[in-house]
């Protein structure tokens, strides 16, 4: 997501990254801005979750050109912004997504007990205890379980069929990409997949474990995914299409 407006190229300039906080629907959201002197435009994106703003401005643009550049699209990003979920959504009576399944969110009232999802009158619901400040990390927890369950089978699945081993398997809460896999074996995933449809863990199970042997992704690469996974281009719509909503929800 980004607005842009046309600038003239300007000459090279060193430069370093600058970190400021604009103030959007009365939030206080961090702003990097970047100059570049190959950029002959400034763009404003907002990155997943719409936990923050980047900014690439071409060398020798005066900071009042940044910041009327700012001032115009503020009704933009106010809309924008609006529209991603907060901490706020997960709490009692609303929903969270889990394997692509809308879970009502459903506190106890104990302070202790598992959490568990369950089938009421033909609901799909998430019971959650402890108080209700405590409500999202409970939920993340049990997210991150899930994830682990679900990958580690669909990852042994795939290597299975590769014949690779699998170093070890690690879960994360990246943003910028959501699984990576190392030269010795090493696979890292992120939890938040886990609220994607099955068959969208599944290819992210399988387009890591392909990177066992296929360190590129290239169209050897890319063949190997479409063998261990029948949906790979589904998927990877699903993903560009609603992945940064996984991303918006804050558990902290």
């Amino acid at each position: 997501m980004f607005r842009s407006v046309l600038k003239p190229r300007q000459n090279p300039g060193p430069s370093s990254p600058e970190t400021r906080q604009v103030e959007v629907n009365g939030k206080s959201v961090p702003l990097t801005i970047r100059r570049n002197a190959q950029a002959t435009r400034l763009t404003l994106r907002i990155e997943p979750g719409g936990r923050a703003l980047r900014m690439t401005v071409p060398s020798g643009l005066s900071e009042r050109e940044i910041r009327d550049f700012l001032d115009r699209h503020h009704p933009w990003l106010m809309t924008k912004l609006a529209r991603f979920s907060t901490r706020s959504a997960l709490s009692h009576g609303n929903h969270i997504f889990i394997r692509g399944v809308a879970h009502r969110i459903e506190e106890t009232g104990r302070l202790r007990g598992l959490t568990e999802t369950l089938m009421v009158d033909g609901e799909a619901v998430i019971h959650v205890s402890g108080l209700p400040e405590h409500v999202p990390r409970r939920i993340s927890d049990y997210l991150k379980k899930e994830a682990r369950r679900d990958l580690e089978e669909r990852v042994a699945v795939h290597a299975a069929k590769v014949g690779r081993k699998v170093r070890s398997l690690t879960l994360r809460d990246t943003r910028s990409r959501w699984g990576s896999c190392s030269a010795d074996g090493a696979l890292s995933f992120s939890w938040r997949i886990v609220m994607a449809p099955p068959f969208v863990i599944d290819y992210l199970a399988a387009h890591e474990v392909a990177h066992l042997r296929e360190m590129n992704h290239g169209p050897a690469f890319w063949s190997l995914c479409g063998e261990l996974c029948a949906r790979v281009d589904e998927a990877k719509h699903w993903l560009k299409r609603n992945g940064t909503m996984l991303h918006a929800l804050d558990f902290d």
